[in-house]
């Protein structure tokens, strides 16, 4: 119905028809707009679920406009720049982590044996001494006039004892002679022995004495590293003081007590039987920086039962005092070792939906997916089991927008560095890529050469560099002379496109 004018307001008046009409149509809009959103979404989840099958073969059509994910690296083949390193054979170690305490392989508290006057301390806290070292000194003065007495004792009882020898002997001739009766010989031959065991007590009492005298002077027991002293000099000390004088943990060598899964316990043995030692690595508790390098000595008798997992002590020379006691580290047991197994950096395995698999660049500079079974990985490089050999090249870095027969355009170390460089000049944002990397390469080398993301591209002799089809001046040259003409400064480039056009009696440039 057509709205009637209101004479008084000039606005239109609706009918109720009209009214009636665009109530209606307000609350069935936003079912319309959520029928969108939904249908918006599942495509978008349809798209991304293709363009991420690693191998599924999709073809890339040829526009003028650089593509993202470093196609502007490229020629007219939109190659992928990727890091690439070779598959070797080399000999893997078999290693089992955990964590342990290192202990001293023998802790000794030094107590005073007599009482006195501590009068010094013979060591610095914290030095390593070798057993039998003085380390304190009690006043031995009362000892001494001990000893001393203990001797005069022995050294009288052993006049007496020497004469009443020699009178045993006189009495023997007499005897002899009938000159006396023989219960005098006998009184003397007893008199003699009783004198012999007066002897021995007074060299008991000798050397006891000379004992005491020995404690007054306080050695190390072991060799190892002594801690702070316990009592200050001045005091009285006596053998059942509370405080030590001083506690010494041998280090050297030094124990690791750790665990491991009871599982391993058959290649323990294993290696405790051969003739090669168990190695064991201690790493700081980051496992960043290995601290010091030893031997299994001993498993324990038993399996815990309520962790299944049995006990591992190791020793550690520690000449350089690295490790401390009630240290806490990360361990690496060395079970065995792989010989010349089939081996890729563990940064070209990849997982996907058919298991874990690698790149592999053929020689027309396609790539390949080669399904392999994972196996131990030491320092970085990974023992594999799949359709591999020694030489194969697998890429590394530049992975994320690869394919199943992907053409790929393979970068060096040293070009690396030189893409890094020339980004930095230029002010090229680097931010999401890792430096050195194959994508962040892509990047560097598309500012080098001058390229834009742009729906047209400018018509300029730069873009030739950029455009997919290139002239035939520019399919006849090798990766190393494509490098040298994107490291060229614009003008330099732009002179020698020219020049080369006209060489090759290109069109493009008439």
């Amino acid at each position: 119905m057509t709205p009637l004018p209101d004479s008084s307001t000039g606005s239109l008046i609706l009918s109720k028809g009209a009214w009636a009409r665009l109530s209606q149509l307000g609350r069935a809009w936003p079912w319309l707009l959520a029928t969108l959103l939904v249908a918006g979404g599942g495509g978008f989840w349809l798209w991304k679920a293709q363009a991420n099958d690693p191998t599924k073969v999709t073809s890339t059509p040829t526009t003028n406009t650089p593509t993202a994910g470093g196609r502007r690296f490229g020629g007219g083949n939109n190659a992928q720049p990727v890091s690439i390193e070779l598959v070797r054979r080399q000999d893997i170690r078999a290693t089992v982590s955990a964590i342990g305490n290192i202990t001293a392989s023998n802790t000794a508290t030094v107590h005073a044996q007599v009482s006195g006057v501590l009068q010094s301390l013979n060591f610095t806290e914290g030095q390593q001494v070798r057993a039998g070292q003085l380390i304190a000194q009690i006043d031995p003065r009362a000892f001494q006039a001990n000893v001393n007495q203990a001797e005069g004792s022995l050294a009288r009882d052993q006049a007496q004892l020497d004469n009443a020898k020699i009178d045993l002997a006189r009495y023997r001739d007499l005897l002899a002679q009938d000159a006396i009766p023989r219960q005098q010989l006998d009184t003397q031959a007893a008199l003699v022995r009783q004198l012999e065991g007066t002897l021995k007590l007074d060299q008991a009492a000798v050397e006891t004495a000379r004992l005491q005298l020995s404690y007054a002077h306080v050695t190390a027991p072991i060799s190892g590293r002594v801690g702070l002293k316990q009592v200050d000099l001045g005091n009285v000390v006596q053998p059942g003081d509370a405080n030590s004088l001083v506690s010494i943990t041998q280090t050297r060598p030094i124990a690791l007590i750790f665990a491991v899964p009871a599982a391993n316990l058959l290649g323990i043995t294993a290696g405790l039987k051969g003739k090669q030692p168990m190695m064991v690595q201690a790493w700081d508790r980051f496992g960043k920086k290995q601290l010091a390098e030893g031997k299994v000595a001993s498993i324990d008798n038993a399996i815990d039962p309520t962790t299944d997992t049995i006990k591992i002590k190791a020793l550690f020379a520690n000449t350089d005092d690295t490790l401390f006691p009630n240290q806490s580290v990360s361990v690496s047991l060395q079970l065995a070792t792989l010989s010349q197994v089939l081996a890729v950096p563990q940064a070209a395995v990849l997982r996907g939906a058919q298991g874990f698999y690698v790149y592999v660049v053929n020689p027309d500079n396609s790539v390949s997916t080669r399904v392999v079974t994972p196996g131990t990985v030491d320092g970085g490089w990974m023992a594999v089991d799949g359709p591999l050999q020694s030489g194969d090249k697998v890429v590394i870095d530049g992975t994320d927008r690869l394919r199943e027969g992907a053409k790929v355009e393979v970068i060096d170390a040293s070009t690396a560095a030189r893409g890094v460089a020339k980004a930095g000049k230029r002010g090229v944002d680097r931010a999401s890529a890792p430096a050195g990397s194959a994508s962040a390469i892509a990047a560097d080398v598309g500012a080098s050469a001058g390229s834009r993301v742009t729906a047209t591209p400018p018509a300029t002799p730069d873009a030739a560099v950029n455009k997919p089809e290139r002239g035939r001046w520019m399919e006849g040259l090798s990766p190393e002379q494509v490098e040298k003409v994107k490291a060229m400064n614009p003008d330099d480039r732009r002179a020698w496109i020219r020049q080369q056009r006209q060489l090759s009696g290109d069109s493009a440039s008439r």
